[in-house]
């Protein structure tokens, strides 16, 4: 979704608009991006996320419990910015939720190594839904990231990838959502999809 530049942004330090390199294009997005959008940058493609709607966030919100419900010693992260490796150029994104170790992002990085990382999970929406389902499994396999969870409302179905080769992830689980949905190690717990 495109987002309206005002002519006085482009001051002394910022990039020209014609012949500014994806990256500087995405710093600059993600610059005047209004609060609550998300700005991501997957296999070339800048993408412009609006906030989400109210099912949404619950879905995130009950995620969120229930690994805190099974592991309080996992941090849960709702806005962390992941820098994964691309093809080409680095992948940057912000997942609906980021499972990892407690203390992993306690710095001033906007964005982080995917290294510690146990799992990452997408709550599909209107706008996001073919990435989630295409290009994140690339990048989050890519990355080496153990799990991804997407929360496909959709298709009404929750997909568990895990083992992470190359650009796939080697086993793919589909459950109807409303169903109790295992998670695999490193998590290792029954996800209550019923309140989904």
């Amino acid at each position: 979704m495109p987002l309206p530049v005002p002519e006085d942004v482009f001051s002394e330090g910022m990039p020209e608009r014609e012949g500014a390199s994806v990256q500087e294009a995405f710093e600059l997005f993600s610059a005047l991006a209004p609060k609550g959008w998300r700005v991501e940058l997957i296999e070339g493609e800048i993408c412009v996320v609006p906030p989400a709607n109210g099912e949404h966030e619950e879905i995130v919100s009950e995620l969120n419990g229930q690994v805190r419900d099974h592991d309080k010693g996992v941090g849960r992260y709702t806005g962390i910015g992941l820098s994964l490796p691309g093809t080409t150029d680095t992948v940057r994104v912000i997942p609906d939720l980021v499972i990892a170790p407690k203390g992993s992002f306690d710095d001033q990085q906007e964005w982080h190594a995917p290294d510690p990382v146990l799992l990452v999970a997408e709550v599909t929406s209107s706008s996001t839904a073919r990435r989630d389902r295409v290009q994140k499994i690339r990048v989050y396999a890519r990355a080496g990231i153990p799990l991804y969870l997407l929360i496909d409302r959709e298709a009404g179905e929750a997909v568990v990838c895990s083992e992470p080769a190359g650009d796939d992830f080697a086993h793919k689980h589909i459950h109807k959502l409303g169903t109790i949905v295992p998670l695999p190690h490193p998590l290792g717990f029954d996800l209550d999809t019923g309140a989904f």
